[in-house]
């Protein structure tokens, strides 16, 4: 969902990706396994006989995932998850792999992607597009009535997704009421997947998102609210994630995702702000469940969730072979998680499936894999640290290129954190000098708005 946007008017990205020194192309040798690559033959395993369909951004080319949930004869239900195989076309030891490695994660940018695998792979012959047979690792897991997990199968197969959906178009079709077929359980399950983390203590943060979009000669600053479905949806990957780490675990070997479960001190001063913003915290309740019952649009919401994001650090991955690790958690999620589902954009989920699926088929992993396990948490936190910088930075910069003309006008806006605040148009968050009261409702004057060095500033407006 929408909630507002604001044109912007023509930016150059360029010195943003320089400054990050974002790569331009990959090198010869790289682009040439990639293209020889793309003929490779698909799995023997014919799995095209699963409806299954892809749920995305509309205008998402590089597809990882592909869903078909189904119910069980007398009772629960199928959730059939195919994940791009992706190891399958990239060469242990080669350029490919060597390109791969220095980038880590796609970066998504306003003006363009940088990729973190040639396009000919991650928008053509390894993306699931529809109506196209591609080759997946597909997990199939069973749940039950209550939707605990009963039964995981993994196995390497060609698939054929019979359409490309989109949040919004699936999210209007559940509000009509007339949704595709091989999704219609997603209401159900989805939710149900959302009940049982909340009971086990996970939190999920319902942020609206600043996004820059094109829109005819410029640019559109949007702050986009989550809809159900991509809550849904992502629970589809947590579940699968969930399951993959304790595949790894059982086996000895394997790259979890991991983050410490939030600190009491942190949830103490989260029940101190919840007190001062007047939002119910009800005996017993966990932080996760406290913020799904609030409404993340009023003022105090939005800064209660702001807040909340206190207690959600030190998120990173953990490699291990032989004895588990000492914390094998991911608070957030309130499990052992890995992440799998998303090979195209991430490097470190080719490797982490690879382990899972030996794993499960009872053989060694393979050495290249073995031997990438403890080296990915350091290039992913690298290049973790570029994607957030990427995106931050393309977001402060249209932020000031925005305001740049209009200093000293006064906006209204509501404070989030001391020194921080939100106005309300154009969608910008901002440092702000005298803002204290968290979750009031004040006015505020523009005092800087630097496209150069993409900062903006505002102070509150003296009653």
């Amino acid at each position: 969902m929408v909630t507002r946007r604001v044109l912007a008017p023509a930016i150059d990205f360029g010195p943003l990706r320089r400054e990050l020194r974002l790569p331009e192309q990959f090198s010869p040798a790289a682009q040439r396994e990639a293209d020889e690559a793309a003929k490779l033959p698909l799995p023997k395993l014919d799995r095209t006989d699963l409806p299954f369909v892809t749920i995305d951004p509309a205008g998402s080319m590089d597809l990882d995932q592909a869903v078909l949930l189904l119910a069980r004869p007398g009772g629960g239900f199928r959730v059939h998850y195919a994940i791009a195989d992706v190891a399958a076309f990239v060469r242990p030891g080669g350029p490919l792999e060597a390109d791969t490695w220095q980038r880590g994660q796609t970066v998504y940018l306003p003006d363009g992607n940088v990729p973190l695998h040639p396009t000919t792979l991650s928008e053509g012959a390894v993306s699931l597009l529809p109506d196209q047979e591609r080759a997946a690792v597909v997990w199939t897991i069973d749940l039950g009535a209550d939707g605990a997990t009963t039964a995981v199968h993994v196995e390497r197969a060609r698939v054929r997704s019979r359409a490309k959906l989109s949040y919004v178009g699936v999210q209007a079709d559940v509000d009509a009421g007339k949704v595709h077929d091989s999704i219609a359980l997603l209401p159900t399950i989805g939710p149900l997947l959302v009940a049982r983390g909340l009971a086990r203590g996970a939190i999920s943060l319902p942020s609206p998102e600043q996004e820059v979009e094109p829109d005819g000669d410029g640019w559109q600053l949007v702050l986009r609210a989550p809809v159900p479905v991509e809550e849904w949806n992502a629970q589809i990957s947590l579940l699968t994630g969930v399951s993959a780490a304790r595949i790894m675990l059982d086996g000895g070997i394997g790259l979890l995702r991991t983050m410490p479960y939030p600190a009491a001190e942190a949830v103490e001063e989260l029940r101190k702000a919840a007190v001062g913003l007047g939002i119910a915290w009800p005996q017993g309740a966990t932080v996760g469940q406290v913020i799904a019952a609030l409404d993340p649009g009023t003022p105090q919401g939005a800064a209660f969730v702001d807040q909340a994001q206190e207690t959600m650090r030190g998120a990173g991955y953990t490699a291990f072979d032989g004895a588990p690790p000492e914390q094998p958690d991911h608070g957030g999620v309130a499990s052992s998680y890995a992440h799998v589902t998303a090979p195209l954009r991430r490097l470190a989920d080719r490797y982490a499936t690879e382990a899972a699926l030996a794993l499960y088929e009872g053989r060694e992993v393979p050495p290249w894999c073995r031997e990438a396990l403890p080296k990915l948490p350091e290039v992913m936190a690298e290049t973790g640290r570029a994607v957030s910088a990427a995106e931050r930075g393309a977001v402060d910069l249209t932020e000031a290129v925005l305001l740049h003309d209009r200093i000293g006008e006064v906006f209204d806006a509501v404070i989030l954190d001391e020194g921080q605040i939100a106005i309300d148009a154009p969608p910008v968050r901002a440092r702000c000098t005298g803002a204290k009261a968290i979750g009031e409702r004040v006015q505020v004057r523009l005092t800087e708005a630097d496209p150069l060095k993409r900062t903006v500033r505002f102070e509150v407006v003296a009653a």
